[in-house]
């Protein structure tokens, strides 16, 4: 018991001996590091509203493009989300993104083409995939406006690569093809590929 007692005083005494300067640096740098720590591990809400919309610059975007941000890529995470909501007629320009992208579509009805590809229609609670540097733009139907959740993660701080406009033609391909069969006394049938939706003239 004796021996416990003068290990507690001797204990006690080195601490009060250390010199304060010590003291302070050991606690001092140990506090940010429990904050940013803590930080880290803490819930964080981002209020819907909370963060101001911007409109799609005329620069990249036909029609008009509201983005409305949901989340900034924060370290280690590499990854950043929108609301981009397109008024009928609206679409990006040609793009790829270096990583890829995922699009998740929340209202409406819109478009999505890959270079060299058809024109694919999207509906609500269609996933859409666009592999790392594919070539492709995406939109609103020319009739009905469309809403989708864009997923992208950055590389070297990019997250996408404009590129030339859709041209009125490039965009207007699936109302051709139905104009086209509508002459000809055919309705144009959509068609389902895969988790996608493809007009057929």
């Amino acid at each position: 018991m004796r021996l416990l007692a003068a290990m507690v005083v001797s204990l006690s005494l080195a601490s009060a001996c250390a010199p304060a300067n010590q003291v302070r640096a050991v606690s001092g740098s140990a506090a940010p590091s429990a904050a940013s720590s803590q930080d880290s591990q803490t819930i964080k809400i981002t209020r819907s509203g909370s963060q101001p919309s911007s409109k799609g610059p005329a620069e990249y975007f036909t029609g008009s493009v509201r983005v409305d941000p949901l989340f900034t890529a924060n370290d280690p995470s590499r990854t950043s989300g929108a609301r981009v909501t397109f008024e009928p007629g609206a679409r990006t320009p040609w793009h790829t993104h270096p990583l890829g992208q995922t699009l998740i579509v929340a209202a409406g009805s819109g478009w999505v083409q890959q270079w060299g590809g058809q024109i694919q229609e999207i509906l609500p609670g269609d996933v859409v995939r666009i592999p790392p540097g594919q070539k492709h733009w995406d939109g609103a139907t020319l009739t009905t406006g469309m809403t989708h959740i864009a997923i992208q993660e950055h590389l070297d701080g990019k997250t996408v690569e404009w590129m030339e406009k859709v041209s009125d033609t490039q965009y207007g391909a699936p109302v051709h093809a139905q104009a086209s069969g509508a002459a000809a006394g055919v309705a144009p049938e959509p068609v389902r590929v895969g988790n996608l939706r493809r007009l057929k003239g």
